[in-house]
């Protein structure tokens, strides 16, 4: 068995069950090794009906009360009754479990397993697993792997799948001996296998350090030999300030604050100075970015070059097109953009590859269409990366390349702190965009808890009526099995359209839905012809409409509070006051008191800062994951003091060994040279 076999080679996985892992992104046998859990089963003692959280699995030690009722409600056997313990009583129900009515008896004590639900001020617990004393004995203590699934795939298949796929994993090792025992980290195997199936909590954080320092490491020595790279370059597409920039600032309907003046002035320096632009802008939500990106093209084109708008979304670069088109009408600026994506008929992008290559294209905007080998440019001067944790450093260096080392400008609202932000876009200078224009209304948020909802519906009923609109996030497409009481996006649109007043015209937005089909709902929101738009995050870049007023987050414990800061950025985008309402879905004072820090604060820099301090080891995957760069497990908040060290140890070897040519670091270099790291080709460097 190799790492590159199919998913379908393995025993179990016929046609049908491989396309549900396809839609995961998992292929073959090293996608589904990377394929880590998103979570945790922990199997702890039995606790009393006091003690026991809600929505949280927990095992009790309950005994029967009285007899249990079955009944048949059309196909389905149901059966209902009392438990209880010294503590308290809690109301079990079974739906097609007709084999349990010889089992469970009035008077019997049994250890059950599952979730507590409140309703109607009593306790239930719907499901509970029965174990025996004996049988629990044995999993006290470990922890089973919950994963990311989809409909029809069950945690007990992948689970069945890694356990076959761990026979892939080979004993060799590409880390430097010294490094391994320099910061004690397991084996590259032990760590896959204990990530996996951990024996304990324990093994398992010694499991994901490992793996975090792996990830971390090869992205980070690829990324310096890049910026040495770089760094030798000089431009080949020498600029001098025009007045084109000057009389468009002049001809704004508003000012440009301070820091984008400031910003400006850095990005014309380098586009003058005659060595080739590696820079990125970072600035918060609506600090003002696209702007600054526009008068780097006008500096481009009035040279007579061309220059490049590459957007992580379909919806992202076409918002770029026609603001650049509306801008270009209304102040006679030079531009001739034109809007190239994947979604194109073959026919309409041969026609723009002839713009493109004889010139009459003096502005690309798109997304990675624009790399496509098909694609060639006359005068490519500059590259601008929209969103830039949203691509890997390969991905943009491949549009530089097309014109033949091209200058970079990179933007990002991803708020990351200076010190992370230094490593992290190691091959970039920084500028910073820390002001946002002084017309700009503060949003106004709430944090509250899953019994708000009512007031929130006719709070956004309000909203609607004033002629506003509306985005509800959820953290999931649809319900699949081990998402008790999270949110998705399917079936929550359902119940809005059931809550809401019959005027209001709910639509729904996913990652998973054809570009067509997410073009088609984003324009009808655009043209007001959608009141609510239920979404996942997909919404989070860039999307630009100021008549939405309202957002209201479910399950906002599950998203990093950067993330969350990146979603708001989508409402207080107009002249009208706007709110954001953090839905939790659990009433645990630690996830209440972390939200409460967005309640606090609209500036990004020091929510990233705050989340910084409150992250630690205990949290997992998924749950407070910062969505930020292209990291599979590693997460720069919660794992920013290994970042750093794994920095400090990568700058330590390349300045012993910068062609990584001795012996000690053979197997380093040969691992480097087999993996395309996080888009970065090693041997093209």
């Amino acid at each position: 068995m190799k790492y590159s076999d199919d998913i379908i080679t393995l025993k179990g996985i016929g046609e049908k069950t491989a396309k549900l892992f396809y839609k995961l992104g998992v292929n073959t046998i090293e996608d589904l090794l990377n394929h880590f859990p998103r979570d945790y089963e922990s199997y702890g003692k039995p606790i009393k009906v006091k003690e026991a959280p809600l929505d949280t699995p927990v095992t009790l030690e309950l005994t029967v009360m009285g007899n249990f009722q079955w009944k048949k409600v059309r196909q389905l056997t149901i059966g209902s009754g009392m438990a209880e313990d010294d503590t308290g009583k809690v109301g079990i129900t079974y739906f097609n479990a007709p084999y349990l009515k010889n089992i469970i008896r009035s008077g019997n004590t049994y250890l059950m397993r599952g979730k507590l639900k409140k309703e109607r001020e009593m306790l239930r617990m719907d499901q509970p697993k029965i174990y025996s004393y004996e049988e629990y004995a044995k999993k006290t203590g470990s922890l089973q792997p919950c994963y990311g699934l989809t409909a029809g795939l069950t945690n007990q298949a992948v689970t069945k799948a890694v356990k076959q796929a761990m026979n892939a994993l080979s004993e060799s090792e590409y880390l430097p001996g010294f490094l391994l025992d320099e910061y004690q980290l397991v084996s590259r195997k032990k760590a896959y296998e204990d990530i996996h199936f951990p024996g304990n909590y324990e093994d398992m954080l010694r499991a994901r350090r490992r793996l975090v320092f792996d990830e971390f490491f090869t992205f980070l020595i690829s990324l310096r030999k890049l910026k040495e790279f770089n760094e030798a370059h000089r431009s080949e597409y020498p600029m001098i300030e025009t007045a084109e920039t000057a009389r468009f600032v002049d001809k704004l309907p508003y000012r440009l604050t301070d820091a984008q003046l400031r910003v400006y002035d850095e990005i014309k320096a380098d586009l003058t100075s005659g060595m080739s632009m590696n820079r990125l802008i970072q600035g918060d939500v609506g600090s003002g970015k696209t702007i600054l990106a526009f008068l780097a093209l006008l500096l481009t084109v009035s040279n007579g070059y061309q220059g490049a708008l590459m957007a992580p979304t379909e919806i992202l670069a076409m918002q770029h097109y026609e603001q650049m088109i509306s801008m270009t009408q209304k102040y006679g600026l030079p531009f001739k953009p034109v809007l190239l994506t994947g979604s194109l008929s073959a026919g309409a992008k041969r026609k723009l590859y002839e713009e493109i290559e004889c010139g009459t294209a003096n502005v690309i905007i798109g997304t990675h269409a624009l790399i496509q080998e098909k694609v060639n440019y006359q005068k490519l001067a500059l590259v601008i990366t929209d969103e830039q944790h949203r691509f890997g450093v390969r991905q943009r260096e491949i549009l530089s390349e097309k014109g033949g080392h091209a200058h970079v400008l990179v933007m990002s609202a991803t708020p990351i702190p200076r010190t992370l932000a230094i490593i992290l876009y190691g091959d970039l200078h920084i500028s910073v965009v820390d002001e946002l224009p002084a017309d700009r209304l503060a949003i106004k948020n709430c944090v509250v808890g899953t019994s708000y909802r009512k007031k929130a519906y006719e709070f956004i009923t309000a909203e609607v009526d004033k002629g506003h609109q509306v985005y509800v996030i959820c953290p999931m497409v649809e319900e699949s099995e081990n998402t008790d009481n999270i949110e998705n996006v399917t079936d929550y649109a359902e119940k809005l359209k059931a809550a809401l007043p019959q005027h209001i015209r709910v639509g729904v937005l996913h990652g998973k839905m054809r570009p067509a089909d997410k073009n088609r709902i984003m324009n009808a929101f655009g043209d007001r012809d959608v009141d609510v738009l239920v979404s996942t995050t997909v919404i989070e870049v860039g999307i630009n409409v100021p008549n939405a007023t309202v957002m209201m987050i479910e399950n906002a414990e599950r998203f990093g509070l950067a993330q969350l800061h990146q979603l708001r950025g989508r409402i207080g985008r107009g002249k009208e006051q706007s709110y954001c309402i953090f839905v939790s879905g659990t009433d645990n004072e630690k996830s209440m008191e972390r939200l409460k820090i967005l309640n606090r604060s609209n500036d990004g820099f020091y929510i990233a800062n705050e989340d910084l301090k409150l992250r630690g080891p205990g949290d997992l995957f998924g749950i407070r994951q910062s969505g930020d760069m292209v990291f599979t497990i590693g997460d720069i908040y919660q794992d920013s003091d290994l970042l750093k060290e794994v920095s400090r140890s990568v700058d330590q070897i390349l300045r012993e060994d910068p062609e990584l040519s001795s012996t000690k670091y053979s197997g380093l270099k040969e691992y480097l040279e087999q993996n395309a790291v996080n888009f970065i080709d090693f041997r093209s460097i």
